[in-house]
């Protein structure tokens, strides 16, 4: 009882299970579900309950006009499908069941392949493979498959047809291949195309196998280059008759190497020359049979050729850096042209006198060098890398070859300068030498030495243009004409800038004011806020904060302004830079001040030298204050030292002929004899002094000083006044107590005795008389009316002294 209600309970849960799965409908196609695009038919739906059915289309569900075909059908018909699309139907019924919908794909039939072609691909002798491939037509929508036919002919026998799948690749080509062995000569392949709604034949093509038979593609080994030709390494799966190598360099298109020959081993050695020095080269090969096909170009490999001394001489060019200096400057050469890596400069300073002056290395990372140049120099340049240095590129100055006359700048030079481009015009002078050459340089203004760039023309050019000009920058250059290397004339232009804006920023002026004058000077706007060209500078003058005033300097004149005759006041200063697009912004603002003439410096002045003088005057008149202030002046002369030519023993040397001797008799002296030796002291004579006061003018007519001790020399002529001497030491005299009456006074003075120290206590008490009587000889006159004079000073050798008495008066 129990099995059978459990069977029971599975049977009624299964057909509520086969209940709730039941369609509410069935759909159908008049075409099926898969059609052509652009075709019509009719969708039917058969509902299996009463209701009232609909049906839909796409996603989501959009409700279609359908029409009943019976009382359980209805449809609707489908126009020109041009797409896929989905259909649906739904009934509500009870109990409820799944609605119904059926998928349509719309394509297209399968053209008929066309525009076959295969290649015999020969691996070795022995084999091969031919590959096909062909243009399978528009896309048809839906999944097609391509089969490729072969059918092959060897010598007395024929295989085939066979069955080859092909493939399909994204730009609308399809392929197949299949192996063939070598005794085979004919193939004959065709293609069929297959989808659903159908298929499609290409006609049949007839192939000579060695007509498409094509080598496989070469292998190349690395290259050993020289520096004209490189040697490589050509690998091959089978012999072939033609072998094809090309090379280019970077950028450049491929030139094949003229060398070709039959090929009669796998492995072979192939050169290729004619190439630069210096230059990476890209290298491919390919092969092909006596017929047939060339093969794919190898995989491409590539080499470094050597180096070689650079061919061509610098393109240099300089500018004055100094009076006796140049700074010149060379372009980097190009590769086919430096031939190599350049390894440095050489710059060398030759003279037609001399020879070589100077040669430095320079480094290559440099362009450009200042050397010290003479009138009769040439300046050199060369580029070197590891093969050597290349010709010299010569600098001169002197232009001996060319008349004068022809020595004309161009003419008629004008600058066309729009936003983008400036071009420098010019026309040839009449006379020009027929061998000149132009040259067009151009530089920053005011930055010629640190960014100098220059052009060479030929003699037929007439313009040039200007690259590497920056927006808002001014520019500024000339136009050489060159004969033998050497500038002979130029033309200058300035003011050349393609865009430009009015200045972001004003000068920054400096101001020194100087009586009712004040001196504005101002640097340069940095170079990045000009805007281009400046034309003007304006200094605004503002007196207080009333009246102004304003000052326009052209901006070629010298950046300093002087304004005059200002009156008294405070002011203020600021200037401003114009470009052609109008005035910029002002500058640092400055102020200054302008004082009155005042008289009281000199007034008080005069109120402290008018007492002054008044009080000297007031002096000068006592006697004892001129005694007093000419004592004064004797210490702070030097002392007055006699002419020893006037003394006894210098005037018996002379008649002596030289041939005077000194003896020393001492009676009471301890002196040894080592003493006898001879003390030497120089001797001063000073110059006179004013108005020789000291001195009698009647003694002064009538006698004459000596000027030199020598007996051969005559007395020379007096350079100097008469003046008081010391009196010699003289034992060969018949008398030492002899005196002689002194030249400058009316005094009796004893020389200088030998006899002990009362004859010097004696001459020490005359001495302070005859000073006592000096001071009378002070004239009476203002001191101040005759200037003192002083003069050079003669000093003798030597002169020998007794000075036995100095030593005798110790003890």
């Amino acid at each position: 009882m129990s099995r059978t209600w459990t069977i029971f309970t599975a049977l009624t849960v299964l057909a509520v299970h086969l209940c709730n799965g039941r369609k509410s409908c069935a759909i159908r196609s008049s075409a099926g579900p898969v059609v052509q695009r652009g075709s019509s038919f009719e969708v039917y739906c058969t509902f299996n309950c009463k209701c009232q059915g609909s049906m839909y289309s796409d996603h989501p569900p959009k409700l279609q006009s359908h029409k009943e075909l019976n009382s359980t059908t209805t449809y609707v018909r489908v126009a020109n499908i041009t797409k896929n699309r989905t259909y649906s139907c739904q009934c509500t019924c009870s109990p409820e069941l799944d609605p119904c919908g059926l998928d349509f794909t719309a394509g297209y039939l399968p053209e008929r392949p066309k525009n076959m072609s295969c290649i015999y691909n020969v691996k070795d002798n022995e084999r091969g493979v031919v590959f096909c491939t062909w243009n399978r037509g528009r896309d048809t929508f839906l999944r097609n498959n391509s089969v490729l036919w072969v059918k092959t002919v060897s010598k007395n026998h024929t295989d085939g047809p066979l069955r080859h799948n092909g493939s399909t690749k994204g730009t609308g080509l399809s392929s197949a291949s299949f192996p063939v062995s070598s005794s085979v000569q004919l193939i004959s392949v065709w293609v069929e195309a297959q989808n659903p709604l159908g298929s499609a034949v290409s006609i049949t093509i007839n192939y000579t196998l060695s007509d498409i038979a094509m080598p496989s593609s070469p292998v190349l080994g690395q290259p050993a280059c020289s520096s004209r030709q490189c040697i490589m390494e050509v690998e091959q799966s089978v012999p072939t008759q033609h072998l094809q190598i090309q090379y280019r360099a970077a950028a450049s298109t491929w030139t094949s190497s003229p060398d070709s020959v039959v090929q009669t081993s796998l492995v072979q050695d192939r050169s290729v020359s004619s190439l630069e020095p210096y230059t990476l080269y890209h290298f491919r090969a390919r092969s092909k049979f006596s017929s047939g096909l060339w093969s794919q170009w190898s995989a491409n490999i590539s080499s470094w050729t050597q180096e070689e001394a650079p061919a061509t001489e610098l393109d240099v060019w300089y500018a004055a850096a100094a009076s006796d200096s140049l700074r010149v400057y060379w372009k980097e050469p190009n590769i086919s042209t430096a031939r190599g890596r350049i390894v440095e400069y050489k710059v060398g300073v030759d003279s037609q006198r001399s020879g070589s002056v100077f040669l430095a290395n320079v480094s290559a990372d440099a362009r450009s060098y200042s050397v010290q140049f003479c009138a009769d120099c040439e300046v050199k340049v060369w580029a070197c890398n590891s093969k050597g240095p290349s010709p010299p590129a010569r600098i001169t100055t002197h232009h001996t070859n060319v008349k004068v006359q022809q020595l004309q700048p161009p003419q008629d030079v004008h600058v066309n300068a729009d936003n983008r481009s400036v071009t420098i015009s010019w026309r040839k002078h009449d006379t020009a030498p027929p061998h000149a050459v132009y040259l067009v340089e151009w530089y920053p203004e005011g930055n010629k030495l640190e960014e100098l760039t220059w052009v060479r023309l030929g003699s037929n050019d007439s313009h040039a243009v200007l690259t590497g000009i920056k927006p808002f920058e001014c520019y500024e250059g000339a136009v050489h004409v060159l004969y033998n290397e050497s500038s002979v004339s130029w033309t200058g232009f300035t003011g050349v800038a393609t865009l430009t804006s009015a200045p972001a920023a004003g000068p920054s002026a400096q101001e020194t004011v100087e009586g009712n004058h004040v001196t504005v000077t101002w640097t340069e706007i940095p170079r990045g806020q000009r805007g281009g060209c400046v034309t003007k500078y304006t200094i605004y003058l503002e007196i207080g904060s009333k009246q102004q005033r304003n000052f326009s300097i052209a901006a070629s004149e010298e950046r300093m302004y002087i304004i005059k005759d200002l009156s008294p006041a405070g002011y203020s200063l600021w200037m401003t830079a114009s470009t052609a697009e109008g005035e910029g912004r002002a500058g640092q603002k400055v102020n200054f001040f302008i004082q009155q003439k005042t008289q009281l410096s000199p007034l008080i002045l005069c109120a402290v030298v008018a007492p002054i003088a008044l009080l000297l005057m007031c002096l000068s008149q006592s006697s004892a204050v001129k005694q007093r202030f000419w004592v004064y002046i004797q210490c702070l002369m030097l002392d007055v030292v006699p002419d020893p030519a006037n003394s006894k023993w210098a005037k018996e040397c002379l008649q002596e002929k030289g041939k005077m001797k000194l003896h020393l008799q001492l009676s009471n002296s301890s002196v040894t004899e080592e003493e006898d030796e001879a003390i030497l002291v120089n001797v001063e004579e000073l110059p006179k002094q004013s108005g020789d006061v000291c001195a009698p003018t009647d003694v002064s007519s009538r006698l004459r000083p000596q000027t030199s001790l020598s007996p051969e020399t005559e007395p020379a002529t007096v350079l100097y006044p008469l003046t008081n001497y010391i009196k010699s030491f003289s034992h060969d005299s018949d008398s030492s107590d002899h005196t002689q009456t002194s030249l400058d006074t009316n005094t009796t003075v004893d020389y200088i005795s030998t006899h002990g120290l009362g004859n010097m206590e004696e001459e020490e008490e005359e001495e302070e008389e005859e000073f006592a009587e000096m001071l009378g000889f002070f004239p009476s006159h203002n001191i101040f009316i005759e200037p003192m004079e002083f003069g050079g000073k003669l000093t003798l050798n030597a002169v020998k002294i007794d000075c036995s008495d100095f030593f005798l008066s110790e003890q």
